[in-house]
């Protein structure tokens, strides 16, 4: 845990790092940028306001800016890949295909956030940060996912009205969506939710089965220049993007990280998720 205030306020020198270097090492900014952050009281270490001096361990102690949290964890890693059709969306497959975890390297162990079917094809975040896989997952969260879908047919108004109201699935009405046409028969959608195959069922129930489709966007997150089948590390400032997109409610649908530019708890990835699409 992180060092107590002794009962005049001065932290106790302990064990562990000095928190301006922790989330100077995170990316944050300068060391004096962040003795700032801590001086005006915009830093927390395990819920409560931090005091300049204070120590923490960067494998036990939770850490905030502005209310969003900061991994600082030595060993976490986080990567984005686009994956191709074809690819399975697990850690192993007992079938023997390829997965999503033969495009990254073999260690630390990572699993997959989320799922992307068989068929669908773009981004999907690898990650052993358990608290962030848990957040983009989790429905009360609502993070935005964009995907373009190559549909059979043009939809007309009444089609895309559907599709943005919310169409009835034999597991329940579908949230709003964003939807537009970008092209004849090529749709933007956003969706906030994660039911299994959501995208796909939402277009056959107007009537416009999906020929193809591609998630372009996770939350903040974005990279056309990522090729089929390859991977790179997230930055920093992409990190604290997904951080910050499950904390402020608003699901990633405003801004977003760009493609090349942003503490998690301990929880395992390996079963958390969601759905396919």
């Amino acid at each position: 845990m992180a060092p107590e205030p002794d009962p005049a306020g001065t932290p106790r020198q302990g064990d562990g790092e000095r928190l301006q270097k922790v989330l100077a090492r995170a990316g944050i900014g300068s060391r004096r940028a962040c003795d700032d952050l801590v001086a005006e009281g915009r830093v927390e270490v395990n819920g409560r306001r931090a005091v300049l001096g204070q120590r923490v361990d960067p494998r036990a102690d939770s850490v905030a800016v502005d209310g969003v949290p900061v991994p600082i964890a030595p060993d976490l890693v986080y990567y984005l890949v686009n994956k191709p059709a074809g690819v399975v969306t697990t850690a192993s497959d007992p079938e023997g295909r390829r997965t999503v975890v033969d495009l990254v390297p073999p260690a630390p162990r990572v699993f997959p956030v989320g799922r992307l079917d068989l068929d669908t094809e773009g981004l999907i975040v690898l990650t052993n940060d358990g608290d962030l896989a848990h957040r983009l997952t989790h429905p009360s969260h609502g993070v935005a996912k964009e995907y373009l879908a190559e549909v059979e047919g043009a939809p007309g108004a009444g089609a895309l009205r559907a599709l943005r109201e919310g169409v009835e699935l034999e597991d329940g009405r579908t949230a709003p969506a964003v939807v537009g046409q970008v092209a004849p028969g090529m749709l933007r959608i956003v969706i906030h939710e994660g039911r299994n195959r959501q995208v796909r069922r939402m277009c056959d129930a107007v009537g416009h089965p999906v020929r193809r489709l591609v998630r372009t966007r996770i939350a903040t997150l974005t990279d056309s220049t990522l090729r089929p089948g390859g991977c790179r590390v997230l930055t920093g400032a992409e990190v604290r993007g997904l951080y910050a997109a499950t904390a402020g409610g608003a699901g990633g649908e405003g801004g977003r990280a760009g493609g090349r530019e942003g503490g998690g708890g301990r929880r395992s990835p390996s079963d958390r998720g969601g759905a396919a699409r």
